[in-house]
């Protein structure tokens, strides 16, 4: 399985390839984003490893240029940050970024990080909810028909209240699933993705229900 690792600093980028390839894992390092788009050029990676403070291009804007490409807007995207990058950090995960790690970091979090991502799977093919369907190969959802723009975070959202149909998610398990568990956000950040995402659904954001003191939850029928 193949991961790209995009690092300035030498000696980390080493480290971070030494404990992934004794985990398994097949590793390539590039310390800017020229050799990564060229990489990915010949070969599709599982996952990158972005470091945010790279010379150039910084890892904020390899990160939107990755997810705004159909081709690679799938790929799993772990940043790693230093402390002082916190708001860096909750704009990268806004942006798409699948989860982060914080410099400096022990070698089994980083790994177990890696494995949790790479395991993580989309699912079934196809998820029909009333009159959504949500296509999660192509990450394409539509409402009556009619396909609905949503973007990488929302589509998140959406497909995790849909794989847990009717039944209550609280605000920190959602937070988890989609944000990262040590995201360091407010939940505020969930209710305005809930209310967008609503807006952007039409008539299917009827099925997005509030639970009062506990948080969201995607009914099978409107009226539920």
């Amino acid at each position: 399985m193949k991961i790209y690792i995009v690092e300035d600093d030498a000696d980390i980028g080493e480290l971070e390839s030494y404990a992934l390839n004794s985990s398994g894992f097949e590793t390539e390092v590039f310390p800017s984003a020229a050799g990564l788009y060229q990489a990915i050029y010949r070969e599709m990676p599982e996952l990158i490893l972005l470091d945010i403070m790279l010379p150039g291009e910084n890892g904020l804007d390899v990160l939107r240029r990755l997810r705004s490409d159909p081709k690679t807007r799938e790929i799993k995207i772990i940043l790693v940050t230093a402390k002082a990058t916190e708001m860096d950090t909750v704009r990268g995960l806004d942006m798409g970024a699948d989860d982060y790690i914080t410099k400096p970091f022990g070698i089994m979090e980083l790994v177990s990080r890696v494995k949790a991502r790479v395991r993580r799977s989309a699912g079934a093919e196809e998820t029909v909810i009333g009159r959504i369907r949500i296509d999660n190969s192509s990450r394409t959802v539509y409402v009556d028909g009619a396909p609905c723009g949503l973007t990488y975070k929302e589509f998140e959202l959406l497909a995790l209240l849909a794989a847990n149909p009717d039944v209550a998610m609280s605000r920190d398990t959602i937070m988890d699933k989609v944000w990262g568990y040590d995201y360091m956000g407010s939940t505020r950040t969930l209710d305005m993705h809930i209310k967008t995402l609503r807006k952007k659904l039409g008539a299917g954001g009827a099925y997005i229900k509030t639970v009062r003191n506990v948080g969201y939850i995607l009914t099978t029928g409107e009226n539920k």
